[in-house]
């Protein structure tokens, strides 16, 4: 049997066919997206996808289709050439990243491939995974219900009751308090879990609590159901106590929290857990502030405990301007030069002979200048061996080599904004030397062991015996070194240029010497001054030092003779006119070694110090120390030795 339609109501019957498949799609309670795959653009949605997206329809067809799947597009871009090939495809993989909500939403989607108007187009539907998840469990849960299985109201009563009789300490309570039942929902939240996570009661009651506020660790890194010690609690029946975790506010903030987590049972079956939790943000920035300033204070202790084993003895006399003891015009000229250059922070090079008062130059500088509220760090560059350099100068991590058990910082370190004194600096060997120049130039160091820069604000004064500028020329000291060193130079005179001083630094040195000995009365006669000032004094003020002070030890009255001293310059002079002869270098050499033993033998090995080796040879004990280094003498040898 056939119907014949009249066009026109068959055409009406379409329109109206048309008119109720639009409204379907658009009432439809499964969101759906339709897209074109060459435009990508969003061309038609209904509202369930309005809602879902947060967008109205005009909005949100002026988007493209990716821009919603930013942080899976691989997977996207995947899922539609499957469609594209096969015609559909289904994925649980997808999800969608909504404006203010810092989760995504993963979805379960379904795709088509359709003709609309002559276009091919790809027809999106979705269905939140969450939401699915959570209609599941509520069928579960009616299904049970309807089989006979009251175990879910026997649950719901135990919560109510729970909550009933203990509804005033819930209220009162400043922790956090909510009950969850065996399959993780939530099933009840006090005012103080509802103030502390931005949620109201009723956004999180019946609600996975998991999924809700403890889905992640404070790293972001996602936090496994299975390892949940509030799951823990139900599903073995044990309290469970966490001192530090976060929960996740309804903002997406963490908070940190320490709670408790207890088993509640009806008869012998687990049925769920209270929690108890409190907010311990503030605590636990304290306790980061407290190890902070803690360490800080470590470090300070550290650097006072460093800086104080390296300070100096200061010489004082009421003869002296900047510790300087003297009125010559040589010392007028330095004390003029010092006032010219303390005030600022040009590096200085202090050249002379040993024993002629470097350190107390770079002192001077050193006192009259910005920095003199923090140290003056010392280092004798000859006596540090060549493969402790870079530890001493610019320290070391724990762990860096065998020995560095703990982290120490250098001399630069100790020396930020104060004043580093490299005394012998022409000692350095010139592999270190470029080591040592970057970090002049630079103001930048990396401890041994450590990758990361440590910025010093650190002034240079340097010293030495030796003329750099001819080793320079030699190949012995780099010339760059040289010229950043050597910015403003000042010449330490000798004693034998400045005899006028010699009485002046007799008597600083006889009182010296008369109060640490319990001499205080001891005089120098004006005949015996002037003895001091005919000897050349080839050990400088130190020898001049030395000499008073055993004077003072072996002088029987209260005059003090210095007769020997003349006739020891006479010796030499004797010396060199019998002598006239060309010496070689060796003999030289072994002369010099000769001398040092003997020193040593008359010492017993002992080098620094009172009665040391130094002392009887009228030289810097570091001067000494070098030399012994270089001529291969073994001090151990003289140990205990008897003269």
């Amino acid at each position: 049997m056939q119907f014949n339609m009249d066009p026109c109501a068959l055409q009406r019957a379409e329109q109206l066919m048309a008119t109720i498949e639009q409204i379907a799609f658009w009432n439809s309670p499964v969101p759906q997206l339709m897209v074109c795959p060459v435009s990508n653009l969003i061309e038609a949605a209904n509202k369930s996808a309005c809602q879902l997206l947060q967008v109205p329809l005009a909005e949100l067809k002026q988007t493209h289709a990716s821009s919603w799947f930013n942080h899976c597009f691989t997977q996207l871009v995947v899922f539609t050439q499957e469609t594209m090939m096969n015609g559909h495809a289904w994925s649980d993989t997808l999800s969608v990243k909504i404006a203010e909500q810092e989760t995504p939403i993963t979805l379960e989607t379904l795709a088509s491939q359709v003709e609309l108007e002559g276009r091919q187009m790809i027809q999106f539907v979705f269905q939140d995974v969450e939401k699915i998840d959570r209609n599941r469990v509520q069928s579960d849960a009616e299904r049970h219900y309807r089989s006979g299985i009251g175990q879910w109201q026997r649950m719901a009563r135990i919560f109510q009751d729970f909550e009933r009789e203990n509804q005033l300490i819930l209220d009162a309570a400043g922790e956090g308090i909510y009950g969850v039942d065996a399959n993780g929902q939530a099933t009840f939240i006090n005012p103080a879990a509802e103030r502390i996570l931005g949620f109201r009661g009723e956004e999180l009651i019946g609600r996975n609590i998991h999924t809700a506020i403890h889905y992640k660790h404070c790293n972001g890194n996602h936090y496994h159901v299975e390892d949940c010690p509030i799951y823990a609690a139900f599903q073995e029946g044990e309290v469970r106590q966490v001192d530090d975790d976060v929960f996740w506010s309804k903002s997406g903030v963490p908070i940190d929290v320490e709670y408790t987590s207890t088993p509640i049972k009806d008869g012998d079956q687990v049925v769920g857990a209270v929690v108890i939790f409190r907010d311990i943000t503030e605590k636990k920035r304290a306790q980061r502030e407290l190890v902070q300033a803690l360490k800080e204070v470590d470090q300070l202790r550290q650097q006072l405990e460093m800086e104080n084993a390296y300070l100096q003895e200061e010489i004082s006399s009421e003869f002296n301007n900047h510790q300087i003891v003297g009125r010559s015009q040589a010392v007028r000229e330095l004390v003029k030069q010092i006032n010219l250059v303390a005030p600022t922070d040009v590096t200085v090079l202090i050249c002379g002979e040993s024993g002629t008062g470097k350190e107390l130059i770079a002192r001077a500088i050193h006192e009259s200048s910005k920095r003199s509220k923090r140290s003056l760090i010392r280092v004798n560059c000859a006596a540090i061996p060549a493969e402790l350099f870079e530890s001493e100068f610019f320290g070391h991590a724990k762990g860096s080599f065998t020995g560095a058990t703990s982290d120490r910082p250098g001399r630069f370190e100790l020396a930020h904004g104060g004043t580093l004194f490299l005394d012998e600096v022409g000692e350095i060997p010139l592999a270190l030397q470029g080591k040592l120049l970057r970090v002049l130039q630079e103001q930048q160091l990396e401890r041994i062991g450590e990758s990361s820069t440590r910025n010093v604000d650190v002034r240079i004064i340097a010293a030495t015996n030796r003329n750099l500028a001819e080793m320079v020329a030699a190949g012995t000291f780099r010339e760059d070194l040289y010229f950043r060193l050597n910015v403003f130079p000042i010449e330490s005179a000798p004693l034998r240029q400045r005899a006028d001083d010699i009485p002046l630094l007799a008597q600083h040195f006889l009182d010296k010497a008369g109060k640490r000995l319990n001499k205080p009365d001891m005089r120098i006669s004006l005949a015996q001054l002037e003895t001091l000032k005919r000897y050349d004094w080839p050990g400088n003020i130190r020898e001049l030092e030395n000499v008073i002070e055993r004077q003072v030890i072996l002088a029987h009255g209260q005059w003090l003779k210095f007769d020997d001293l003349q006739t020891e310059t006479q010796q030499r002079t004797e010396l060199n006119i019998a002598e006239s002869a060309i010496v070689t270098a060796s003999d030289l050499k072994q002369h010099e070694r000769q001398s040092i033993i003997n020193a040593l033998k008359q010492a017993r090995g002992k080098v620094f110090g009172r009665d040391g080796a130094a002392e009887i040879m009228g030289v810097k004990p570091t001067t000494l120390a070098s030399r012994i280094k270089r001529l291969g003498i073994d001090v151990r040898l003289f140990k205990g030795e008897h003269v």
